[in-house]
């Protein structure tokens, strides 16, 4: 993500999800970013709460800290299941992942 990107949401509030139906367990969000994704026994992605709790409703967002900002987005574009969803939290328009616009 480039230093413009990141300025563009700086002032925002972003949350990520991960749409298990389509994860394939290959774990390149965890690679990325550790602190937000997490594999569970199942062999999927989940996010984490920011008490490091693994979220296993589905749709459960978590906020994307800003200093883990790159990461998750990187994961977001690396990941072959595309599922990892980056949204504002204002109108919760995807601005990261397969639905951005």
């Amino acid at each position: 993500m480039s230093v413009q990107q990141e300025a563009a949401v700086g002032s925002e509030d972003l949350e990520v999800w991960i749409d298990q139906d389509l994860c394939t367990g290959d774990g390149i969000c965890v690679q990325y970013a550790p602190e937000v994704f997490e594999l569970d026994i199942d062999g999927l992605a989940y996010v984490k709460s920011s008490g490091d709790e693994l979220l296993q409703d589905k749709g459960a967002t978590t906020p994307v800290p800003l200093p883990l900002l790159t990461d998750v987005v990187d994961s977001a574009k690396e990941c072959p299941g595309e599922c990892i969803h980056v949204r504002r939290v204002s109108d919760r328009v995807e601005i990261y992942g397969p639905d951005a616009e």
